[in-house]
């Protein structure tokens, strides 16, 4: 070690302007390190698991692409399960929270309203998932879903109501209606149905792009909340 100071010395400030060059990449390397990816659980059903289309198509995939072209460093699970309804989602919400996760977007209730099931059951199955993100410390975004008259106009606003009341209850974002882009580019009952697939429940390729499009300003607004 004395040697090597005695080097350091001889060769005089040459040798100290090339340490100060090395402490300055070893800082820029560092901070490189401490800036890590942001990781988002996306909780839903086969619309965030992406039904019906090949894996690069589907919401999640779509979605972090989007993302990391506006220079996002961001990863998003994919725990979306097809079928799955605000009771599945609570049941599963806490194993989904693993220490990784940073963020959590939550989009149920889909299959909820498609069986006519109760909305307060509905309000109180999305309010244990938003406690438990509370209780994991994690950054939530709620989405919501514009419904049918199909059960009632009360049912449809008891439905659409519960996710601006829990919004406000846990102070988190909402975004209202996870298929606006959808509806704002297809404009029409025509135009909706060539951005669906042949079942005119779950959106195809260009129809995930229209509903990623919108909802992606409010994912990069999330990211933005992140420590």
């Amino acid at each position: 070690m004395r040697r090597a100071s005695k080097q350091i010395v001889s060769v005089g400030y040459g040798a100290v302007s090339t340490l100060r060059n090395l402490s300055a990449a070893v800082l820029l390397m560092t901070g490189a390190a401490q800036a890590e990816t942001v990781t988002i659980a996306a909780l839903g059903d086969s619309l965030t698991a992406g039904f019906g289309l090949p894996q690069a198509d589907g919401f999640v995939p779509q979605l972090e692409d989007w993302l990391q072209a506006q220079g996002a460093d961001v990863e998003i699970m994919n725990a979306g399960v097809s079928g799955d309804t605000t009771a599945g989602g609570l049941s599963r919400v806490n194993w989904t929270l693993t220490p990784d996760v940073d963020a959590m977007i939550i989009s149920l209730g889909g299959n909820d309203y498609l069986r006519g099931l109760d909305p307060a059951v509905s309000h109180a199955n999305l309010d244990g998932i938003l406690a438990a993100g509370v209780e994991a410390d994690v950054a939530m975004l709620l989405v919501g879903l514009e419904v049918g008259a199909n059960y009632g106009p009360a049912y449809k606003a008891d439905f659409e109501g519960m996710y601006a009341a829990l919004a406000e209850k846990y102070d988190v974002p909402l975004y209202p209606d996870f298929a606006a882009g959808l509806r704002a580019v297809a404009g029409t009952q025509d135009g909706m149905a060539a951005l669906m697939q042949a079942d005119g429940l779950h959106p195809n390729r260009e129809g995930v792009s229209a509903i990623v499009n919108a909802m992606g300003p409010a994912i990069l607004d999330l990211i933005a909340t992140v420590d």
